[in-house]
């Protein structure tokens, strides 16, 4: 077992058990040698893993809707699909680092549920969003910058 002192997040609540403002964090292996820098960066490596697989989970990957096996593997791809454009859209297109960091639902909520209008003028087809709406400018810088990248060769 490796139990380590760590100093909590900014903004995270403390808890009693906390001593002098630490937080004690511990897991327990099976690894025999090895250095312990090493197992302890294996674990966090493993703690990203889970992160991304929560974010599938939300992203629709809670449970296979659909009867048939190959179905089922259409939507994980689906599913692959979305999870790759949304970290790639958070990547290029969000300029704010808080908006980089967003999980799916964070994103459903604040960007993809933005009303807008499609209007078509002078043969160019426009996207009006409401300028009340609070994440419009995010959404409006977003897509200029997804715009102005150059397809790959």
């Amino acid at each position: 077992m490796i139990i380590r002192k760590e100093r909590p997040h900014p903004g995270a609540q403390l808890r009693f058990t906390d001593s002098d403002g630490l937080r004690l964090t511990a897991f327990a292996t099976n690894t025999v040698g090895g250095k312990i820098q090493d197992l302890e960066l294996r674990h966090r490596r493993r703690a990203r893993c889970e992160d991304r697989i929560r974010t599938a989970k939300d992203t629709g990957l809670t449970n296979f809707p659909l009867h048939g096996f190959d179905q089922n593997r259409i939507w994980l791809a689906i599913v692959e699909l979305a999870l790759d454009l949304m970290a790639w859209t958070q990547m290029l297109g969000f300029t704010d680092h808080d908006a980089r960091r967003w999980e799916p639902k964070s994103v459903r909520l604040r960007v993809f549920s933005v009303a807008g209008r499609i209007a078509t003028h002078a043969r160019r087809t426009h996207l009006r969003l409401s300028q009340n709406a609070p994440w419009s400018t995010l959404i409006v810088t977003a897509l200029t910058r997804l715009a102005a990248l150059t397809a790959p060769a």
